[in-house]
């Protein structure tokens, strides 16, 4: 029998949508509780196996209460990020989150993408830590662990620019320490066999992201933050919907032995 655990979820701006995708989702195993609040509230009311926390500081009581294990997962939801996050990161002591997207495209591929913060993965190191955490998600979730690394140009475009150069110069660094693939500025190619798109930096990681999500038509299923204890999963307050991203947090409580 599958154990109950319980997911909270960030219920900011777009209050109706965020309930809407609890109540399409929650199970008598699968729990999920709103916070919200009272000016959010206001007419909102919880079906079954779902509940509506509502406080003065959702963003800091969803933390709080995941980290004292009132609930197993939480989701941002539509919750502020730079609130929320930051808050995240002062409660977990860590000076930087990493995060990794599930992402799929319009015909159905499914691939890690990191990274997909602005502050993210701009260093060397900072990309092999995102590689060796997407691959443990890969195998979790049964996709490909080859590793495409991108860069800003191909190997013929050395010599055009000096950030183009130093980005195929760390590429092909990271591919040799890490077994993974220099697939140089050809994503298109890469996400055919690859189930880890590593971008070169977190701007152009965070502009794939949303250009495959906002105008490509494909799906963002979350983005679980990787370098704290806690199952916390990021999510757009532009998502059409939080049920993916619900899924997915369970898959990752459970993944952990709940």
């Amino acid at each position: 029998m599958t154990e109950q655990i319980t997911i909270g979820i960030g219920c900011g701006a777009d209050a109706g949508k965020v309930l809407r995708s609890a109540e399409e989702t929650a199970t008598a195993e699968l729990r999920i509780r709103c916070y919200c609040t009272p000016e959010t509230a206001g007419g909102l009311s919880a079906g079954p196996f779902v509940e509506l926390t509502v406080c003065s500081g959702p963003s800091q009581r969803l933390i709080d209460d995941l980290l004292a294990g009132t609930i197993d997962g939480a989701v941002r939801g539509t919750l502020p990020a730079n609130e929320t996050l930051r808050y995240l990161k002062k409660a977990c002591g860590v000076d930087r989150l990493e995060r990794i997207a599930l992402l799929e495209t319009v015909d159905h591929q499914q691939f890690f993408l990191a990274p997909v913060g602005v502050d993210e993965g701009w260093t060397i190191q900072e990309k092999i830590s995102l590689i060796n955490d997407a691959r443990e998600l890969a195998r979790r979730f049964g996709l490909s662990e080859k590793t495409a690394v991108l860069s800003g140009g191909r190997l013929g475009d050395i010599g055009r620019h000096p950030i183009v150069d130093k980005t195929i110069a760390d590429a092909e660094e990271i591919a040799k320490l890490t077994g993974a693939v220099h697939r140089e500025i050809l994503i298109e190619d890469a996400v055919k066999d690859c189930g880890i798109i590593i971008a070169p930096d977190g701007i152009s990681g965070n502009l794939i992201f949303r250009t495959l999500t906002f105008l490509g038509h494909g799906t963002g299923h979350g983005a679980p933050v990787v370098n704290i204890s806690p199952v916390f999963v990021d999510s757009s307050r532009a998502s059409a919907g939080y049920g993916g991203t619900l899924r997915l947090t369970a898959a990752l409580i459970r993944g952990n032995g709940r």
